[in-house]
């Protein structure tokens, strides 16, 4: 995979973290939300593993 796709990729995984970062902060009220936004972050740190930190290397 060439790098400006593995780019791409790691922009679009690091946006997917920061929104389920931010569904899991604000909304206090509903815990289901919370606990799945939470759940949904260790799937996306398994991408972040495989395609972030190689991307970093560039």
């Amino acid at each position: 995979m060439d790098a400006k796709k593995i780019a791409l990729l790691n922009e679009k995984i690091r946006q997917i973290s920061h929104l389920l970062e931010e569904l899991k902060e604000t909304q206090a009220d509903f815990p289901m939300i919370r606990q799945n936004a939470k759940r949904a972050l260790a799937s996306v740190k398994m991408m972040e593993l495989g395609v972030c930190d190689p991307a970093d290397l560039d």
